[in-house]
């Protein structure tokens, strides 16, 4: 534990210009201090004693406004910026060197049992507003932009941005294969609306065929017959 602590302090100092000193960053960094409240409380959660595990991580909640299960499995070398509104769920795995910024939520989406939440492997970043939902994994050295959704699982050196998450870049360059793209609901929605819609507009002008056939057939001819 105290050697994840150290580490914890060590990615902050590096990662964080403002970072001054590690005491400051120990007395002041709300993100350090609650990762430090959740290194206490995963020790206590993993030798049974669920209840005092619990009471360090509410007022954890309480005072920095992170909110970190006991249960959740955290690497080394954790950098949370800032951190306010930070939710990391029971069944999340976090490796290490990862950073995380404020808003993120790692957490289910209410429909799975058992591994419901998300792993997030080495060297990853996620972004302030950033939503990892479900059992899905990140691969190392990816990056979620701010305020993505993600749903699906994430190769190796990516970055993703939108709402659902697309992959953008992979292994610094873009990316352009859209047979692996991460699934848009909302433009597999425009597309059925757009087929319905040539459906109708086909249905349309053979009715309106038909019927200029028929007023063709039933118009007098000029001898009157």
């Amino acid at each position: 534990m105290f050697d994840n602590i150290k580490a914890d302090l060590a990615a902050a100092l590096e990662k964080d210009p403002a970072a001054k000193s590690k005491f400051e960053i120990f007395l002041t960094y709300g993100g350090f201090r609650a990762l430090c409240a959740y290194r206490r409380a995963h020790w206590f959660y993993t030798r049974g004693l669920h209840t005092i595990a619990f009471l360090i991580s509410a007022h954890a909640r309480k005072n920095y406004g992170i909110e970190i299960h006991p249960a959740a499995k955290i690497g080394k070398g954790i950098f949370i910026d800032h951190g306010v509104g930070l939710i990391i769920g029971e069944t999340t795995e976090i490796g290490d060197n990862v950073t995380i910024y404020q808003g993120v939520t790692l957490g289910g989406t209410g429909k799975e049992t058992g591994k419901r939440h998300p792993t997030i492997e080495n060297n990853v970043m996620v972004c302030a507003g950033a939503k990892v939902l479900g059992p899905v994994r990140i691969g190392e050295y990816s990056k979620i932009g701010a305020g993505s959704v993600v749903l699906k699982d994430v190769p190796p050196h990516c970055t993703v941005v939108g709402v659902p998450g697309r992959i953008v870049r992979m292994h610094g360059e873009k990316y352009r294969d859209m047979d692996q793209k991460l699934p848009d609901p909302v433009l597999e929605e425009f597309s059925r609306i757009n087929k319905r819609l040539q459906k109708i507009e086909e249905n349309l002008n053979i009715t309106s065929c038909r019927f200029s056939i028929a007023q063709q057939i039933d118009e007098p001819t000029d001898d009157g017959e």
